[in-house]
């Protein structure tokens, strides 16, 4: 106990400085000064005592050093008071960073710093807190996201966004959640880059250029086109002269990056590794989320027939699912719905949707004739419970056509 007393008195010690400037500054008074120290105090004892401090401890006392920090601020813009000489920054990273030491697991406490740095705009903190977390947790997806959002949003660098979701398909190869932000992370480039084309009237005819969509089982990474920072202006970067951003974005015009060929590889490697018509869905509604990129339809298509070459039912109907969803893009608006071309819209939507549907009614004629009495009354039970008795009385109906004589059977499970 002596040693933890001896590390908090040292640690107070060192913001006594601190302190009294804002005493003499007149931006905290007397009283608030002795609050402030008592508060640190508590802190600083529960922390360096062994075995008593939990990461939502180091959390609580970040949280305070950062609404400390908010009210300094405030206060000495109010005041007209200049700079001081104590950032209420340092302190906070040094409560962080103690926590993410000695909590390495928690990810509470690494979201939280990592989240202060990309405020603080602590670029340098933040690489090196991003290897060191992901060093710890390789396999946590969302972090390997949040790293790539970063560079992309923050920073305007793709190639390094782009390296950070390619290490993490390392990593995470069945997570199929970090396949969809890929896509999506790609297809935010390509819209970016479309609209300044837009804005710059570069929007001519283009080339598409044809790349080896292979990977190799073997490579660390998905061979992608190589797209450099020369290719296009990041947004932080100085404004160049009008012709050399005009002469940049020409180049893209034959790009793999602007003719959507990236996302497409994305969905492509993704489809040989889970093979799942749902997750060509989800691909289809990431890339219909885009309609005002040019590459936008051509990917749709692509998915549409990809899914029809597939033999399985579930692709037939999730083909048709999506050649619906195809139909019904750009129609979410009122001017939309009272165009002349609505309604023949909806009936080719829905006409796909019948014929997905005839489908999924024939699979589950196949599946339910082949099924055992006991276990069709163990799925009904099961929906009954589950409270979902529309379902339980579709099955019922499907299951009387393979087998009327049992169906009564059937329907006094949902009665009961």
């Amino acid at each position: 106990m002596a040693a933890a007393s001896d590390k908090a008195r040292f640690y107070m010690e060192q913001s006594v400085p601190e302190l009294q400037e804002y005493e003499r500054k007149k931006i905290f008074s007397r009283e608030e000064i002795t609050s402030i120290a008592r508060k640190r105090s508590e802190f600083e004892h529960l922390l360096n005592t062994p075995g008593a401090a939990t990461p939502a401890d180091y959390a609580r006392y970040a949280l305070y050093e950062m609404n400390l920090d908010s009210l300094r601020k405030k206060r000495s813009r109010r005041m007209g008071v200049k700079a001081t000489a104590f950032a209420g920054q340092k302190k906070i990273f040094f409560v962080l960073e103690r926590g993410v030491r000695r909590f390495q697991g928690d990810m509470g406490l690494w979201m939280q710093y990592l989240e202060y740095c990309r405020k603080e705009a602590a670029n340098k903190k933040l690489a090196k807190a991003l290897t060191q977390c992901l060093r710890m947790h390789p396999i946590k997806w969302d972090i390997w996201t949040w790293a790539a959002k970063y560079y992309f949003e923050q920073q305007a660098d793709m190639p390094t966004a782009r390296s950070y979701m390619q290490r993490g398909l390392r990593f995470c190869k069945k997570e199929r959640k970090l396949w969809l932000e890929y896509a999506k992370l790609e297809m935010l480039y390509v819209a970016k880059i479309a609209a300044r084309r837009k804005i710059l009237g570069l929007d001519i005819e283009r080339t598409e250029k044809k790349i080896d969509s292979t990977l190799d089982a073997d490579a660390d990474m998905m061979a992608l086109p190589d797209v450099t920072a020369d290719e296009i202006k990041p947004e932080g970067a100085p404004e160049p002269k009008q012709a050399v951003d005009e002469e940049a974005l020409k180049k893209l015009a034959a790009s793999p990056a602007l003719n959507g060929d990236i996302p497409r590889i994305i969905f492509e490697t993704s489809m040989r590794d889970f093979n799942d018509p749902s997750l060509a869905e989800q691909f289809f509604d990431v890339f219909a989320a885009f309609a005002d990129v040019p590459c936008t339809t051509k990917l749709l298509q692509h998915i549409i027939d990809y899914l029809s070459n597939q033999d399985s039912v579930a692709s037939k109907i999730s083909m048709h699912i999506c050649l619906a969803k195809l139909e019904l893009r750009d129609t979410d608006t009122e001017e939309a719905i009272e165009s002349a071309e609505f309604p023949l819209k909806l009936a080719r939507a829905l006409s796909a949707l019948k014929k997905g549907m005839g489908d999924a009614v024939t699979q589950y004629v196949r599946v339910l004739s082949q099924a055992s009495f006991d276990r069709v009354k163990q799925v009904v039970k099961r929906q009954v419970k589950a409270g979902d008795e529309a379902e339980a009385t579709l099955l019922v109906e499907i299951a009387g056509k393979t087998n009327p004589v049992q169906k009564a059977q059937l329907e006094a499970l949902i009665v009961s």
